[in-house]
């Protein structure tokens, strides 16, 4: 995907659907494999990287039938113990979630398999996952010294474990649940932090027991997993780019519709709120375990703020589209305890900062974090002397075209070929802004 995105010149006035939750699809695809009986998936998210997903499955041995470009897909599961040893190495892609969740469940397998993937996910860390793998008696090893991919899994014997998260990660923990389900005896985790909570929703959706007091979550083995209809909502994250266009462009309003709005995703919501956008939840229902509503956008002044602590883990991935918003408000905005964003498919401090300097921003870089100072909703101006970042990364690449709605005059946006590994179509959803402009 290459294309250029041009500066709008009045508010938008829309209504519009996002794709499907990323995170959602993954689990939907890994669960209904390894329970029992006919799952259906209506609304999966047809991105690169739930496909990688899809694809391991098919892999592993799982049938799926897929129906109109991925608008249904039917897995028919045979329960835990069911997979087959692969034949190959198993490509994840650039798909993070991918890796580190299929590396916990392969860890219960009684064979061998290897998981890589592109260049961009063999320099991520993966010795988060393989550390409380490996006290969980996992034979996982990875390149570097059991930090890189790629990870070869061969048959061990696991035992629960009580494990007390290092730093908030959704990914991590749903590792480690995966690896429990074929763990003898409780695994008891810990979280300081609240992270996304759709693996333990989705598990217990298909009846798994799951106990959650406080901070703790106990899975015990020996689950029965049975098959579920599931419908995938649209993903919060993708809509952050939508209501960001909303944010920066005075006068706008936006419905979107169907949007998942689980509290452990609506982080940028509530942060948003407090810059002065006007943002109203509206319809809402339980949909397949998970809280579903529209969600209606007004702009307003933009002022500054300061995001850190626990909020963090709930807006990481809205981080880089927030700070295009904090550009464009009154004062200086900080973000902090964000160190995890070094990490991702690119340096997202280091990256976004060199993006807020192109577009005229001054910003400060922190270790964890950085801080930038608002233009007070003047237009973003080039600036010819500073190179756009490299990188392999979807949410700058559509961060970027977003401050293009707002900019002195038309960017091609750099890397726009990784924005389809979770948003396809996003270039058709920027044309509609131009359109519904009134």
């Amino acid at each position: 995907m290459k294309f250029t995105v041009s500066p709008l010149k009045n508010p938008i006035k829309a209504t519009i659907s996002v794709p499907p939750d990323k995170s959602i699809s993954h689990r939907a695809l890994i669960i209904s494999s390894i329970a029992n009986g006919r799952s259906e998936i209506k609304n999966l998210l047809a991105s690169a990287d739930c496909l990688s997903t899809l694809k391991i499955m098919q892999q592993l041995g799982v049938e799926i039938s897929t129906f109109n470009n991925y608008e249904s897909v039917t897995v028919y599961g045979k329960g835990l113990h069911s997979f087959s040893e692969p034949k190959n190495i198993l490509n994840c892609g650039n798909s993070g979630t991918t890796i580190r969740l299929l590396g916990g469940l392969l860890s219960g397998q009684n064979f061998l398999s290897i998981l890589t993937g592109d260049e961009s996910l063999l320099s991520r860390p993966m010795g988060r996952v393989i550390e409380p793998l490996t006290l969980m008696g996992a034979k996982i090893a990875g390149r570097e010294h059991n930090t890189k991919a790629p990870i070869v899994i061969s048959p061990g014997v696991l035992h629960g474990i009580n494990y007390e998260m290092l730093q908030a990660s959704a990914q991590v923990k749903s590792a480690i649940m995966f690896a429990s389900l074929y763990a003898k005896g409780e695994t008891k985790i810990i979280e300081k932090e609240k992270s996304r909570d759709h693996t333990e929703r989705m598990l217990s959706a298909f009846g798994a027991t799951i106990k959650q007091d406080k901070n703790e979550i106990i899975i015990g083995s020996e689950q029965h997993l049975q098959a579920q209809n599931i419908f995938v909502p649209g993903d919060v994250s993708s809509a952050a780019f939508f209501i960001a266009a909303c944010s920066i462009i005075p006068d706008s309003e936006l419905v979107l519709q169907r949007v998942l709005v689980n509290p452990t995703r609506i982080g940028i919501i509530n942060v948003l709120k407090k810059m002065g956008v006007k943002i109203e939840i509206t319809n809402k229902k339980e949909i397949s375990g998970e809280p579903v509503a529209d969600i209606c956008v007004k702009s307003g002044e933009l002022i500054s703020c300061e995001v850190k602590g626990n909020t963090i883990p709930l807006l990481i991935d809205e981080i880089p589209i927030l700070c295009i918003i904090m550009a464009q408000a009154k004062g200086k905005s900080i973000i902090k305890d964000a160190k995890e964003l070094r990490y991702k498919e690119s340096d997202r401090i280091q990256t976004i900062a060199c993006v807020l300097r192109k577009l005229g921003v001054e910003v400060n870089e922190l270790d964890d974090g950085i801080e930038i100072n608002g233009l007070e909703g003047k237009p973003f101006t080039i600036n010819p002397s500073i190179e756009w970042p490299k990188h392999f990364d979807h949410r700058i690449a559509m961060s970027v075209a977003i401050s293009a709605l707002k900019a002195n005059e038309p960017i091609p946006i750099p890397g726009a070929e990784w924005i389809g590994t979770s948003f396809p179509n996003f270039d058709k959803l920027i044309n509609k802004l131009h359109m519904a402009t009134v």
